[in-house]
């Protein structure tokens, strides 16, 4: 059944690419298992406290605020290519070596930091924040480096890194992933205690296992808790790369020719192409499903309501995510493909008020109501999380 000539102008202004099909973007294996690691660096609830064991056997315990300093260093790595987790652990050591974890001011040296958001006075010379920073170095100004996400971004460093190429954050260490993590960390911090960083790359660990643990889920993968409201709404395929093949509602079937039910939008794209979350959530199911074939579906909050996005016919190993994984919108989770019921590479793309089991309703008539972020998929970025990524 076909739209309205009404449905089909908006949906073209939303998508001036339609009608376009190009072949799938080509990524380097080194960006591919970069997106591939951001999805076990999507941060959930953070807790009250966390408590965790030294490598010298002493216990230290995080309080919450703490916590949240280490969320932002979290995915500020997850956004960051070239970071994945490794790089976390190393500026995670860093944050808890330099100030334990928290956003210290130093009023003797700039009395106007004590201003700023703060969790106490640091004395380190003329130092400030989570890492420790100096505005004499060329870190930052004072404001800067009283911001935890500033503070983060300078500490990774890099291309697109606030102080490129000086001071040096980590992505700008030659071979740093070959080293041990204490001495990377030392290689950005440039401290004089060069030993003290490794005591603490056990409580790192522990703060990435805890801070990103998959979301609780019933055994059918629907989610309990936890689905996060979601601002950003992402079409799930980039770009100038794919056409609308068919339609929502009555057809006849491809394979039989008599009146069937078709339950979403096939969207036409080469196999391989990259498929997006459409928003935050909660992966609720993640596997082969029948006709379907490779099926993710994802619950989210838009609106304040639970909505479940579901993404069909990809390949087993075109499946990037796991049933409990929390997603962000934008999202790299999975590849065109044509497994299950499909006579030929497309994406068959659903939309469910109420989540994973309700019925469908018309996917395009839904996103052209609610306006829909297209993404490029000529940067890495984009392909991995739209921003989101590591």
């Amino acid at each position: 059944m076909k739209k309205v000539v009404l449905t089909l102008v908006v949906l073209v202004a939303a998508f001036p690419a339609a009608g376009l099909l190009s072949v799938g973007v080509l990524m380097s294996p080194a960006a591919i298992a970069a997106c591939l690691s951001s999805t076990s660096l999507t941060v959930g609830v953070v807790p009250e406290s966390l408590t965790a064991t030294m490598q010298s056997g002493a216990t230290v315990t995080l309080d919450h605020q703490q916590l949240t300093h280490a969320a932002t260093v979290i995915t500020v790595g997850a956004q960051t290519e070239g970071v994945g987790r490794s790089g976390v652990a190393v500026a995670l050591m860093a944050a808890l070596t330099e100030s334990r974890l928290r956003m210290l001011a130093n009023s003797s040296a700039y009395p106007e930091s004590a201003d700023y958001p703060n969790d106490g006075e640091g004395s380190d010379h003329d130092s400030l924040g989570l890492f420790q920073m100096r505005p004499t170095a060329g870190w930052g100004t004072v404001a800067d480096l009283m911001d935890s996400d500033y503070q983060s971004k300078a500490f990774y460093g890099g291309p697109i890194g606030p102080n490129y190429p000086s001071p040096r954050g980590l992505l700008d260490i030659p071979g740093w992933q070959s080293m041990d993590p204490g001495e990377a960390a030392q290689a950005v911090e440039v401290s004089a205690y060069p030993d003290r960083y490794q005591d603490y790359r056990p409580v790192a660990e522990a703060i990435i296992a805890a801070l990103t643990r998959r979301a609780p889920t019933t055994a059918e993968g629907v989610p309990l808790d936890g689905v996060p409201e979601s601002t950003r709404l992402v079409f799930p395929l980039p770009s100038g790369t794919w056409v609308n093949s068919d339609d929502f509602g009555w057809r006849a079937d491809p394979y039989t020719g008599e009146p069937a039910f078709h339950s979403g939008t096939d969207l036409a794209a080469a196999e391989g192409t990259s498929i997006f979350a459409l928003a935050d959530g909660v992966v609720s199911y993640a596997g082969l499903s029948g006709g379907y074939g490779g099926l993710i579906i994802i619950e989210h909050t838009i609106g304040g309501r639970r909505i479940a996005s579901a993404y069909a016919h990809m390949w087993q190993y075109g499946i990037y995510v796991t049933a409990g994984d929390r997603v962000l919108a934008g999202q790299h989770i999975g590849d065109v493909g044509s497994s299950g019921k499909s006579t030929g590479a497309h994406l068959h793309f659903e939309i469910r008020p109420g989540g994973t089991t309700s019925a469908a309703i018309d996917a395009e008539v839904w996103l052209a109501e609610h306006g829909v972020e297209n993404l490029d998929a000529t940067t890495t970025a984009a392909l991995c999380t739209a921003g989101q990524a590591a």
